[in-house]
């Protein structure tokens, strides 16, 4: 499977429409957007989180497909600008200073514990009707091996320790590409 990767055109796309979505909302009218690439028109997973000073203001997304990525990067900036339960909706002051970060998930595939690799997929693990997902960089941030972050992983979903080598157990991975106005990589 090639490697899954947006380039700097589509990275600033979708950062444009994601601020414009949010400024459109503000004053009531239709937003101007750019016209979306090929690969940004197609369903994909992914989270439109804002910060203000570093600090988190709002998160929302979505693991698996919903709709075309460019539609959903319009309605997941408004959903975590105003509808984030965490925090109260944003005002036209905070707009100003808020820095817009998105993650654009891979599409899923299933997997082995053996084609997990710690800093670069995330995990969905699924057994009956529990299910869990761990992000890429949250074994990096903890610290974990691949045994633990499939151990974290089944917790996550509500299962047992060491789930991962039931073979009713479904993995998928993915990979992300997290990009920002502030980080732009």
């Amino acid at each position: 499977m090639m490697e899954f990767f947006l380039d700097e055109k589509e990275k600033m796309i979708l950062l444009a429409t994601a601020r414009e979505s949010i400024g459109a909302h503000f004053d009531g009218k239709e937003g101007k957007y750019p016209k979306p690439t090929k690969k940004i028109s197609t369903p994909l997973g992914a989270f439109v989180t804002l910060h203000i000073n570093g600090m988190l203001r709002g998160c929302i997304g979505h693991i698996i497909p919903v709709r075309p990525l460019i539609e959903d990067i319009r309605i997941l900036a408004i959903e975590s600008a105003f509808h984030d339960p965490r925090f109260p909706g944003l005002t036209e002051r905070e707009f100003k200073m808020t820095d817009i970060e998105i993650s654009v998930l891979s599409p899923l595939k299933n997997s082995s514990p053996e084609d997990v690799i710690v800093g670069k997929h995330g995990i969905i693990m699924k057994n009956g009707y529990n299910s869990g997902v761990l992000l890429p960089q949250v074994p990096v941030e903890q610290g974990w091996d691949r045994e633990e972050f499939l151990n974290q992983t089944c917790y996550k979903s509500g299962l047992h320790r060491n789930c991962w080598k039931d073979k009713n157990t479904l993995i998928q991975t993915f990979t992300a590409v997290v990009f920002g106005e502030l980080t732009n990589s």
